[in-house]
């Protein structure tokens, strides 16, 4: 994860019992930090995969052998683990979007080769295509939120989500505090068309799904409170803070340090009133900044605006994907344009993730962002942009390439030439 503002930590502060108004408060303080434009941090998810048996499961032992393998790599990305086993690289934050791409480009290529050498391969698609969604990191935070989707009854929508899915992430800086509205209202505006144009995961457990995106599908079959967009953007930093204070807490820390899964819906504001006990007591500032990284809208306020919208896509690819939205996102000229081109697809999400560019509306808000964005991206990206434009020209995602691909050599066969490619 590539932090650019965090609150400052201290342990005697985070274990004091916690009001409504000082969680408002503090929420408010985490949402948004006053920051010149231009820090782009990328983060993007993969898929393990056994090389030559596709559709089996990787192993934890096989992934920690792997990961501590690559946290001693010479690379400058995190490296973190999913519940499913998707390995996460988060570049670190970057001057600039050239130099962010190129960086991730190259940790990335690092570690696909290191994988290679443990009979691995790092699939990039949104959704694995053919295997169960099933947890294999056993971090007891994976487990309670297991257990609060199985409660909650989001199960099947939380186990798609948590274990089956992989993104692109775009970081950019929250901007001048009198641009704030501004920035945040653009970065939802983009959602729909920038998922239409990076769908890329049509397929789920062997079959074709019928949806461009069944990873944003999976986002928005669990509870809104948490993993839907962020109302009203006028005062971004006082949104978020009621989201948050809305948002049911999904687990709490015993009395013994163990996780405690919460078997209903709580909001953390119930907590926080005192009209319901968990764990057996009161919120701290520590609970609230776990419950707070357990929100998932499609742009999240961390400091800076988190971009979570994006099928992750191959190398040839979700550079371009970055590129589009971080320009339309940090060129002045570029966003006035783009606000105005997406004015009408801002509340497509369900098309967007379902149709993707068959959507007449998304393809057309498409085009001009890529027409956009081809004008205003450094020149250094302007080759993988044309290309990206080509493809949305034609009316097609990367997702369609590969329902194409699926369609000549059948979905396990499409899935290993993915972790080889």
């Amino acid at each position: 994860m590539a932090v650019f503002n965090a609150l400052v930590q201290d342990a005697a502060h985070l274990s004091e019992p916690l009001t409504f108004d000082a969680a408002y408060a503090r929420s408010c303080d985490a949402a948004l930090a006053d920051s010149a434009i231009g820090t782009v941090g990328l983060e993007l998810e993969t898929h393990l995969v056994n090389l030559g048996s596709a559709a089996d499961p990787v192993t934890w032992p096989q992934v920690e052998l792997v990961t501590s393998m690559l946290r001693d790599a010479s690379i400058a990305s995190a490296v973190t683990v999913e519940p499913g086993g998707q390995v996460e690289l988060s570049g670190p934050p970057a001057p600039d979007l050239v130099t962010a791409v190129a960086g991730l480009g190259r940790d990335a290529h690092e570690v696909r080769a290191a994988l290679a050498g443990h009979g691995l391969g790092a699939a990039y698609v949104g959704a694995d295509p053919i295997r169960p969604s099933r947890r294999i990191n056993p971090r007891p935070r994976y487990r309670a939120m297991e257990q609060h989707f199985r409660a909650t009854g989001r199960a099947r929508a939380g186990a798609v989500m948590m274990n089956s899915t992989a993104a692109l992430q775009v970081n950019l800086q929250a901007g001048p505090r009198r641009q704030w509205p501004d920035r945040v209202a653009l970065a939802n505006r983009l959602g729909p068309t920038m998922l239409a144009i990076s769908a890329n995961s049509p397929m789920l457990h062997g079959q074709l799904t019928g949806w461009k995106s069944a990873r944003q599908r999976a986002w928005s079959g669990l509870d809104a409170r948490t993993c839907g967009p962020v109302p009203g953007c006028t005062a971004p930093a006082e949104a978020w803070a009621r989201y948050a204070m809305g948002a049911p807490v999904a687990f709490v820390r015993g009395s013994d340090d163990d996780v405690l899964a919460v078997g209903k819906p709580v909001s953390f504001e119930q907590w926080a009133r005192g009209d319901v006990r968990l764990g057996n007591r009161a919120p701290t500032a520590a609970d609230l900044d776990t419950h707070l990284t357990t929100l998932f809208p499609p742009v999240r306020l961390r400091g800076y605006l988190e971009l979570r919208y994006l099928d992750i896509s191959a190398p040839w690819w979700w550079p371009a994907i970055a590129a589009v939205v971080t320009t339309l996102m940090d060129d002045p000229a570029a966003a006035d344009a783009a606000a105005e081109a997406t004015e009408q697809t801002a509340p497509l999400w369900t098309e967007a993730a379902r149709d993707g560019l068959a959507d007449r509306s998304l393809a057309r808000s498409a085009a001009r962002c890529l027409a956009i964005a081809a004008r205003h991206a450094p020149a250094e990206l302007g080759s993988a942009v044309a290309d990206l434009a080509d493809l949305v020209e034609s009316g097609r995602c990367p997702g369609d390439l590969l329902a194409e691909r699926v369609g000549q050599v059948g979905p396990a066969a499409a899935f290993e030439e993915l972790a080889h490619a």
